[in-house]
């Protein structure tokens, strides 16, 4: 049998699928594994997933979603998608601080690969987490809080399965979304700040195709801010009719446009929870950096752009707050993401990024754990501080290496 991610393009090398129905299974099924790993729902583009024994999904596992009103937290399961528990905490009044452009992905998953969504104040979707359970390589049941919250969390599922996560909550709140095209790229260096600081949410996107004009740039305002759209922000035009942010691609599965008022997990991410925005059929790149580098790093990709413009289907610009979570890629510095949506053309994709790599490397990029990179593995641990605390934790958890793969490795040995 061989098992895919979403995209195709990593076919993992583990021998089977293992799908246990209950705690006691799961338990049961870690503990009688010599390797064993956690499978959610496969949207890493790079191997950080996989197993060289077997994988274990959560799909058949109860899908609890406990609210603590007087907390103001949850604890759900760690299958459960952003997509199932939004709704459900959005029903009972409450919501979480951010989400990431797909609503499609595991809780645990998104979380444990740093995964983000964007806002000069809003952490990566790992910052919600303030406890977790988890099945260690004996198939124990143990909790983590307080300080190993830091370490365990963005864990690349080095420590064990992850079976529940306790998430902090906010008071539910409404969303209004508009797309503006046309940025000026001067204007947009000019302007970083005041651009990327001007919403609860922004997200700038580009193709490449024209280096003086970014193509579209969505614009999200908590309705209560009382912002209203203009005909122009910032040089761009407010679009007529819905986008998407890859040309071509049918707008439907885009979350409403055009200032319509909704609730947050209906305009936060990019996409419907309903529609599946894609095949799979792309692979995808990014780089986390720290925000002030913003504009010369994309100044140092200018020379690049018509290469990347060759393979890319659409990059996207976003910033995430810092955070102190020991190998989240916003770690210590606010952040600016550049993500790639590359043409499903791995070979040509893979001999283009350890130029974007090199062009990038004064800015002291940390790449998306989740997502197709080249950098040496010796630069990737240099750019975390905290990983040689990491590395003696997981030694501690997990002494004879269970959850141990080639990339955990890479990243764990110098």
């Amino acid at each position: 049998m061989t098992i895919t991610n979403w995209a195709g393009n990593v076919a993992f090398t583990a021998s089977s699928l293992l799908r246990p129905s209950s705690l006691d299974q799961l338990r049961a099924v870690i503990a009688g594994q010599p390797k064993v790993r956690a499978l959610g729902t496969g949207h890493s583009f790079s191997t950080v997933a996989d197993s060289p024994g077997a994988l274990v999904t959560l799909d058949d596992m109860p899908h609890g979603i406990e609210i603590d009103s007087a907390r103001a937290t949850v604890r759900v399961g760690a299958g459960v998608r952003y997509a199932e528990l939004a709704a459900y905490l959005d029903d009972h009044g409450f919501a979480l601080a951010n989400l990431a452009s797909l609503p499609h992905i595991t809780i645990a998953g998104a979380v444990a690969t740093g995964t983000h969504g964007s806002g000069n104040r809003n952490g990566s979707l790992a910052t919600a987490v303030t406890g977790m359970e988890m099945v260690t390589a004996d198939g124990d049941l143990v909790a983590v809080r307080d300080d190993e919250v830091r370490a365990v969390t963005v864990g690349l599922g080095a420590f064990g399965v992850v079976t529940s996560l306790t998430l902090r909550l906010v008071p539910s709140f409404t969303v209004r979304q508009w797309v503006y095209d046309g940025l000026p790229r001067a204007e947009l260096a000019a302007n970083f700040d005041a651009i990327f600081g001007g919403a609860y949410s922004v997200s700038a996107f580009t193709t490449w195709r024209d280096p003086a004009t970014f193509d579209m740039l969505w614009v999200k305002h908590r309705a209560d801010d009382g912002w209203l759209a203009g005909e122009t922000w910032h040089g761009a035009r407010l679009a007529g009719t819905p986008r998407h942010p890859v040309p071509g691609m049918p707008t439907e599965y885009t979350t409403t446009q055009g200032g319509v008022a909704g609730p947050w997990h209906q305009r936060l991410p990019h996409f419907r929870a309903e529609f599946t925005p894609s095949a799979g059929d792309e692979i995808q790149s990014e780089y986390l950096l720290p925000r002030d580098t913003a504009v010369d790093a994309l100044a140092a990709l200018d020379d690049l752009a018509p290469r990347i413009a060759e393979l890319l289907l659409v990059s996207e610009i976003r910033t995430i707050a810092g955070d102190d979570l020991w190998l989240s890629p916003a770690y210590g510095r606010d952040t600016v993401g550049f993500h790639f949506t590359w043409r499903k053309d791995q070979a040509a994709v893979t001999e283009l990024l350890p130029e974007i790599e090199e062009r990038l490397a004064p800015f002291r990029p940390r790449p998306h754990w989740g997502k197709l990179f080249t950098l040496p593995w010796a630069r990737v641990r240099d750019a975390y501080p905290r990983l040689p605390d990491f590395t003696r934790l997981v030694g501690e958890y997990d002494s004879a290496g269970k959850f141990r793969n080639e990339f955990l490795t890479a990243i764990l040995e110098a």
